[in-house]
Order: structure tokens, then C-alpha cells, then sequence
């Protein structure tokens, strides 16, 4: 079967208010992102990076609940922590040294299963991870074409 003909075409139209604050629609949905006050921003919505790290979370709770869900576990709810470790200096042009992006991302969650034992939570995490969209654009090479209009 040609995979093609699954493809789901995701949109987000932004417009800048101001150097920091971009208003965004997707779909029937808004979002504001900014930066806080120490980089200069308003700090109305969470920062670029505050909202990768969102959507890692989110990513993560829907796959993990399907893989519980076709696995035939009692998945109750999750609790999920990340935190990313970046250095600002490429961003901002102090130094060139290190990628502008996060050099880590730790990611802890603790899932209420009912019944499940050690490896059938460690198989679950695992194909969680594995499944993820949003895991799998920040560890692979995703062609990204950025172009004037």
C-alpha cells in the first residue's frame, strides 16, 4: 500500500505582534508564544522551546496511552517531567561552539498501570518512545525547507 495516501498535512499559520510574541492558529486552535521579560519578551505564552518540550509531553501521553491500549494494559494516567539543558549562546551569537538547540532532554515518567509487571512496563516505555511523532522529528534528520514567500 502506498504510504502516501495516509499522509496527514498538519498547518500552523503564525504572525508576529511584536520581535518576541507570535500569534498562532492551527486548526480551530490559537497560541500565543513569547519569550519571558529576561529575553526581552512580554511573557503571554510559553517560550519556542517551553512549547517543543509541551509537545514532547503530549506526544508521549497519547502514544503511550494507545501502545497501553493495543497492548491490552490498564494504563491510569501519567505523569510526565522533562527538562532540556540548551546553551543560549549560539541563539544569541556569543559563540558558535555548540548546536542552537537542546545538548539534552530527560524525560521521566511515571505511569499508574494496573497489574502490569517490570518488563511489561519497560516494553511499553520502549514502544512508546519508539512511536512517538514528536520524539522521533527531535532524534532523526527531518527535512525542513525554510524559504521566503
Amino acid at each position: 500500500m502506498n504510504t502516501h495516501q495516509r499522509e496527514i498535512k498538519v498547518l500552523v499559520i503564525g504572525e508576529s505582534e511584536s520581535p518576541t510574541k507570535l500569534n498562532l492558529i492551527s486548526g480551530k486552535h490559537k497560541l500565543i508564544i513569547d519569550e519571558p521579560k529576561t529575553m526581552g519578551g512580554t511573557d503571554q505564552g510559553p517560550s519556542p522551546i517551553q512549547v517543543l518540550l509541551m509537545s514532547l509531553a503530549g506526544c508521549l501521553n497519547v502514544t503511550g496511552h494507545e501502545i497501553a491500549r493495543q497492548s491490552g494494559m490498564r494504563l491510569n494516567g501519567m505523569k510526565i517531567r522533562i527538562e532540556g539543558v540548551m546553551n543560549p549562546c549560539t541563539f544569541i551569537g556569543c559563540s558558535f561552539e555548540e548546536r542552537a538547540g537542546f545538548q539534552s532532554i530527560t524525560v521521566k515518567i511515571d505511569a499508574d498501570f494496573d497489574g502490569a509487571s517490570e518488563e511489561e512496563k519497560k516494553q511499553w516505555l520502549q514502544e512508546t518512545e519508539r512511536r512517538c511523532p514528536v520524539t522521533d522529528n527531535i532524534k532523526a534528520d527531518t527535512t525542513i525547507d525554510v524559504m521566503l514567500a
